[in-house]
């Protein structure tokens, strides 16, 4: 199933920028001038035989989603297709530089480790060339590792042969239900490539830090919170449990010292209106 969806979550600054107020914004879906994670350089991501156009597109986008550039195809020759230009969005250069080789061994040539990915998973005796890792595991073991990462992704359908496997120094598989566990490519592509981003030293997006809230301003909120509920109209009983109910729902956000800020001046302004009522 090809995605057709808008895009939704990649980002540069676009050709002609959206100028509001004076001030330059760039639109949803394009891309932003940022450095690409330290890690980029050390991998490559694999095709082998892909059957598929569109999805070689797709892969392009899912790499460029976790700041991956080294793509190579195995079996493929000529420009690349409206398609695939298509579904790549704005990771063209991706597909640019891509390199096109006629065999796995040619595509793995300079690399130190080749890492195989399969969903065909074996059970009882029949382990011998199917012992897997996964996709989490995958940054500790190469953490130490010196020279280029291989990735390596089969055709859509049949996945990665046996003789295609023996190339590779380590196997990783997807957990997915045993009934279907076959992914689309360029989802298993996305998947390997965020199990890497996420245990990088960029991977937290912007907007999500500052999540530990300062001591002082806890002890803050506490404060105006009894005072608020103290003023409230209510039989004495009920206050304790009033309190804790609404200390706990305003924790389990987790707010930031910004929002805690404006909550605790909400609060305090409430309770100097009903203490003058």
């Amino acid at each position: 199933m090809q995605d057709t969806s808008p895009d939704t979550n990649s980002a540069e600054w676009t050709s002609a920028p959206l100028i509001i107020y004076g001030l330059s914004r760039c639109f949803m879906g394009d891309r932003r001038r940022k450095s690409r994670p330290s890690f980029s350089d050390r991998f490559c991501i694999v095709l082998v035989e892909p059957q598929h156009d569109g999805n070689i597109g797709a892969v392009a986008r899912s790499m460029m989603n976790f700041g991956f550039s080294d793509l190579r195809v195995v079996g493929r020759v000529g420009e690349w297709s409206e398609e695939a230009r298509r579904r790549a969005k704005n990771s063209q250069e991706v597909l640019d530089k891509a390199l096109r080789v006629s065999s796995m061994k040619e595509a793995v040539s300079d690399c130190s480790v080749v890492v195989g990915t399969s969903g065909k998973r074996e059970d009882g005796e029949k382990t011998s060339s199917r012992h897997f890792l996964l996709p989490d595991e995958l940054p500790d073991r190469l953490s130490n590792t010196q020279g280029k990462v291989a990735l390596v992704f089969g055709p859509e359908g049949k996945g990665l042969l046996n003789n295609q496997l023996r190339l590779c120094d380590l196997l990783v598989t997807i957990p997915s239900w045993e009934g279907y566990p076959i992914l689309n490519l360029s989802h298993a592509v996305a998947i390997i490539c965020y199990s890497w981003y996420t245990n990088s030293e960029n991977s937290q997006p912007s907007g999500t830090g500052g999540r530990l809230l300062d001591p002082q301003l806890r002890r803050r909120l506490k404060t105006e919170i009894a005072r608020l509920v103290e003023s409230l109209p209510t039989r004495e009983h009920k206050r304790k449990g009033i309190e804790e109910t609404l200390t706990r729902v305003i924790m389990r956000g987790l707010p930031k010292n910004d929002e805690i800020h404006r909550i605790i001046g909400v609060i305090s302004m409430s309770s100097e209106a009903l203490s003058e009522d």
